[in-house]
């Protein structure tokens, strides 16, 4: 209450996120707000930085990420810059009306403005990467992250190869989301190119995906382990994981003798984690990481900076063997089961009366309801069931030392979950 200071309304690349943009910033201009509207679709991170760095009441992004172009969506971003906590969501689905065209009151202006050169700047401040000597292959999907996440990587002195650079409210025709079905292309050119990585984001690129030369798509569990051992070479801290997130993190924070804090899935509780913990990371299986120094969003734009600089320090495949031969391998994976959104508080109430004592052959030796029920075998393994917080299903996760290990995991939580559905 009582924010007086202009607001940001970013977009993404979809066909109609533009005009609800402008819509919405006629609406807060006519309550009396000066409004900032970037002078093209940009990535979310970029205009959630422009809160914090201009000092803005807050911001309202339309996007739907992830999702397949026909879908579209709104997220508020308070003026701390991190994603919107339930209270604060809560509180504005209570206000929701029917918006005004007059208010007899002084209303506000409208200003296009370029957010990237801020941002870059401060990215480049965070990561003082040389990019000199990698060659990478940029994957833009048709998203926002086109013609930015390719530039700052440009700027810190990379090679750069484009891919689906090209504006395309339709994103191809797929949904942009970086995952090993949607990458293939930029397998197939960084092999062709003998490029040092390759690098993704999704449609408002907030997520980040990295190719390897030997491993292509490389899984974000890895991923997180690589960045957060990079990190620790340059200073101390603990990382914030969801739930759904390796055990692999805790291992590398267990030889730095610091902590890891265990969240419910989604970034805002990663956010609120690393705000009460001076966490140095904190980052989600689905590709969404943030660190010290940053705002506490998801940044796919500058995770690709990161990501690149550990490159030119270290190949990540071979940053990742040497990880491994530490620490073990680890493989993960996750399955979902449709499961009506009315249906799911029954559901997990009912799975409470059904766990079983073991699990693919192995015993159970705790179970975590931090988000769902996460059950803790006997030989570190584990198996994740948890409602989603944005589609009708069910979620099952496991993660092991090997695939066909994660496979008889899966199964097994399938076979638990689908009778009580």
């Amino acid at each position: 209450m009582g924010h007086t200071a202009p607001v940001v309304v970013g977009y993404d690349a979809r066909e109609t996120s533009e005009g609800f943009a402008t819509s919405l910033a006629e609406v807060l201009a006519t309550n009396g707000y000066d409004v900032i509207l970037p002078e093209r679709d940009r990535p979310t991170p970029l205009v959630a930085y422009a809160v914090v760095d201009r000092g803005l009441s807050g911001a309202v992004m339309i996007t739907a990420s992830h999702n397949p172009a026909e879908y579209n969506g709104i997220k508020f971003i308070p003026d701390d810059g991190a994603p919107a906590l339930p209270a604060v969501t809560d509180a504005i689905a209570e206000r929701l009306a029917e918006p005004m065209t007059e208010t007899g009151g002084e209303t506000g202006s409208i200003e296009r403005v370029n957010l990237k050169r801020p941002h870059f700047d401060h990215a480049r401040e965070l990561v003082p990467a040389d990019l000199s000597n990698v060659e990478i292959v940029y994957d833009a999907m048709h998203g926002s992250g086109r013609r930015v996440t390719s530039e700052l990587l440009s700027e810190a002195g990379a090679d750069i190869t484009l891919i689906r650079e090209e504006t395309d409210p339709t994103f191809g025709g797929s949904a942009p989301e970086p995952n090993t079905t949607h990458l293939q292309e930029l397998v197939q050119t960084v092999k062709q190119n003998d490029a040092d990585i390759g690098v993704a984001n999704d449609g408002d690129a907030d997520r980040v995906a990295f190719v390897t030369p030997d491993r292509g798509v490389l899984d974000e569990n890895l991923f997180f382990a690589a960045a957060y051992d990079y990190l620790l070479t340059q200073a101390s801290g603990p990382a914030i994981r969801t739930v759904s997130t390796t055990f692999l993190i805790d291992q590398i924070a267990a030889d730095h003798e610091t902590e890891v804090i265990e969240t419910a899935v989604g970034f805002k509780w990663i956010a609120d984690a690393m705000a009460n913990h001076d966490a140095l990371i904190g980052g989600e299986e689905s590709g969404g990481f943030s660190i010290r120094g940053h705002i506490r969003e998801k940044d796919g734009v500058l995770m690709a900076l990161l990501g690149s600089a550990m490159t030119a320090t270290e190949s990540m495949d071979a940053r990742i063997d040497r990880i491994e031969a530490t620490y073990g391998t680890i493989a993960a994976g996750k399955r979902s089961l449709d499961c009506p959104d009315s249906e799911k508080s029954r559901v997990i109430d009912e799975l409470a009366g059904v766990l079983p004592d073991t699990v693919a052959g192995r015993d159970i030796r705790d179970i975590v309801t931090r988000d769902g029920f996460k059950l803790l075998l006997e030989d570190g393994t584990w198996l994740l069931v948890r409602p989603s917080g944005t589609e009708p299903k069910l979620r099952v996760y496991a993660e092991a030392t090997t695939d066909t290990a994660v496979e008889a995991l899966l199964d097994a939580g399938t076979t638990l979950v689908k009778p009580v559905i």
